[in-house]
C-alpha cells in the first residue's frame, strides 16, 4: 500500500540527468544536485557497508573453525533443530566481531543526510548494529538483528543477545523453548512488515540511494527499481557496477562508500545548515 500522505505523493523535485554522466565527477555533481533537491529519501544498505567496518560478509565469516561448515549447517532452520549449539556459537562469534568493529565514515554520512532532508527513510540489508551506533535511527531492517534473540516457538518480541559467552543455548523466558538469532535464515520469508516500509519508501522517495549492495538478492533487490518506476532518481554508490541495471535516472558512483557517500553529500548540502536535528 502507498503511504497516504499526500506530501509524500507529490514528491518528485529530483529529476533524471538530461545526459548519462561521462566521469564520476559529473555523477557526483549530478547526484549531489539531486539530493539537494529532494524532500524524500530513501537509502538501501548493503554488506558492503559493514565491510568497510571490517565485517566480514557471510562467507567471509565462515573461516577458521567454521570453514568446515557449509550456510546451510549454520543459517537455516534445520541447521538449528540439528545442532543448536554450533549454529549458537557460530552466531556468538560473528556479534562478537561487530562488537568490536566501529561506524565507518558512510554511516556517519548517512546521520548526516537524515538532518539535511525533510524525510530519510534507511534501510538495510545488514544485521550488525553499526548505524545505529553511528546515530541512526528507526532504521528498517529487512533481515533482522544479529545483536537481537527471540523464541524459537514463535513467542512475540525479541531480547538482546547476552555479552557474554554461554555454554549452553538460554531458553525463552515465556515458554522456555530455545532462543535463536533474530535473523532471517536461509529457507526462510523475510517479514512483510519492514519491507512494506521499505516498499513503500521506495515508491514515495525522490531519490533513492543505493548503497554497498550488488542489488541481486530479492526482494530488496527490487527497491531501487521500484523507485525508478515511480519516478525516482535512484544512485548507485558500490565499488563495483558488475550486474547494476543501467537506464536514464540511475546514477552509478563508483568507489567505496566511506569515500563516495561523504564527499557526496558534502557537495550536495556545502553551506546548508541542517533542517533538523537528530536526536
Amino acid at each position: 500500500m502507498v503511504p497516504s500522505d499526500p506530501t509524500l505523493q507529490r514528491r518528485r523535485v529530483a529529476s533524471p540527468p538530461p545526459t548519462d554522466p561521462q566521469t564520476r565527477a559529473e555523477a557526483l555533481s549530478v547526484a549531489a544536485r539531486a539530493l539537494r533537491a529532494a524532500e524524500h529519501v530513501c537509502v538501501l544498505t548493503g554488506a558492503g557497508v559493514s565491510a568497510e567496518s571490517g565485517i566480514p560478509t557471510f562467507r567471509e565469516a565462515q573461516t577458521g573453525l567454521w570453514s568446515q561448515f557449509s550456510p546451510q549447517e549454520l543459517a537455516t532452520p534445520e541447521a538449528f533443530a540439528a545442532h543448536p549449539p554450533r549454529v549458537w556459537q557460530w552466531y556468538a562469534a560473528r556479534r562478537a566481531t561487530v562488537r568490536s568493529a566501529q561506524p565507518n565514515p558512510a554511516h556517519a554520512a548517512l546521520v548526516t543526510l537524515t538532518t539535511r532532508v525533510a524525510h530519510c527513510t534507511l534501510v538495510t540489508q545488514n544485521v550488525d548494529d553499526l548505524h545505529e551506533r553511528a546515530g541512526s535511527k528507526d532504521v528498517v531492517r529487512l533481515h533482522g538483528s544479529l545483536m537481537h534473540v527471540r523464541c524459537s516457538a514463535g513467542c512475540p518480541g525479541s531480547f538482546p543477545a547476552s555479552d557474554e559467552p554461554l555454554a549452553d543455548v538460554p531458553p525463552c523466558p515465556t515458554c522456555g523453548a530455545l532462543l535463536r538469532p533474530d535473523v532471517v535464515w536461509f529457507g526462510e520469508s523475510m517479514p512483510m512488515s519492514p519491507y512494506e516500509v521499505a516498499r513503500n519508501a521506495a515508491v514515495a522517495c525522490d531519490v533513492f540511494l543505493s548503497v554497498g549492495t550488488s542489488n541481486i538478492v530479492e526482494p530488496a533487490a527490487s527497491l531501487p527499481w521500484i523507485a525508478a518506476t515511480h519516478g525516482a532518481t535512484v544512485i548507485v554508490v558500490n565499488p563495483t557496477m558488475d550486474g547494476q541495471r543501467k537506464g536514464p535516472s540511475i546514477l552509478p558512483i563508483e568507489g567505496p562508500a566511506g569515500v563516495m557517500l561523504p564527499a557526496l553529500i558534502a557537495e550536495a548540502f556545502a553551506g546548508r545548515r541542517p533542517r533538523r536535528h537528530s536526536d
